[in-house]
């Protein structure tokens, strides 16, 4: 209620800025059934504010419910990719990264605020969960599997249905996924999306006093900078898991490889 009470707020404009609170806030309350999806709609439709901010909220409960669609009629959809030939993608095998990731030790600030925020409350922001999901599959080249069992058992909002589907459209291997080549720069995410730094520095205070031009990668910051805000990488906070550019071609090269198998 509070939330349609003020109209939706400026959901469209701020439902990707993760250091405030500009999302409804409704997906745990779906997800154990305290409110019903069709009563969401109804009062959405029904609220004052902007169409702008409406159709936009309107758009990510049809994303859920086709999600749910998608279950329904793929039952393996948290294992089985649902385009073939994402089944001989060369995956790799690491259990360090997959550990750092999970814990929030990646030594990349966006991916390690969001991995802390999701162990800590039960719950991340969906810009963020993009983000964190795109650099496991795609920078550190691991399963979305893995990333989806780990996003099941933590999340306070975990639906099985959307997901398993979000893990499949990050991966590229779901039904209208993202293109393969569509890889977030987890820094440039990052100074986007978290300008002033709000976010990182609530989740990752071992970096707080970095400038903002540098804490959303420290590992660019001069000796001199990283002294000055008390940081030593690979000390006090890591450093990356992965180079940012040499996980990205990576990625591409494996995608490529499977790009000729049929669909």
């Amino acid at each position: 209620d509070a939330f349609l009470a003020d109209g939706f707020g400026e959901y469209d404009r701020q439902r990707d800025l993760p250091g405030i609170a500009g999302t409804s806030g409704l997906s745990p309350h779906l997800h154990w059934g305290e409110i019903a999806i069709d009563a969401v709609w109804r009062a959405a439709v029904a609220a004052p504010g902007r169409d702008a901010a409406r159709q936009t909220f309107l758009k990510e409960l049809i994303w859920r419910e086709f999600a749910a669609y998608l279950l329904w009629h793929t039952p393996d959809l948290a294992t089985r990719p649902m385009k073939a030939q994402f089944a001989a993608m060369p995956w790799r095998e690491s259990a360090a990264d997959l550990a750092a990731w999970q814990h929030g030790r990646t030594g990349v600030p966006i991916v390690d605020a969001g991995m802390r925020q999701l162990w800590q409350t039960g719950w991340m922001h969906n810009r963020v969960r993009m983000i964190v999901a795109s650099f496991l599959v795609k920078h550190l080249l691991l399963p979305w599997q893995a990333g989806e069992r780990w996003f099941h058992d933590c999340l306070v909002d975990a639906d099985a249905a959307s997901n398993a589907a979000s893990w499949q459209w990050v991966a590229g291997s779901g039904a209208d996924a993202a293109p393969y080549f569509r890889i977030f720069n987890p820094v440039l995410q990052g100074r986007k999306f978290d300008p002033d730094g709000a976010y990182v520095r609530r989740f990752v205070p071992e970096i707080a006093n970095l400038p903002d031009k540098y804490l959303h990668a420290p590992w660019e910051a001069p000796e001199i900078v990283l002294r000055g805000a008390g940081v030593r990488l690979g000390a006090s906070y890591p450093r990356p898991v992965v180079d940012l550019a040499e996980g990205r071609e990576r990625a591409l090269a494996a995608f490529a490889a499977i790009s000729g198998k049929a669909s």
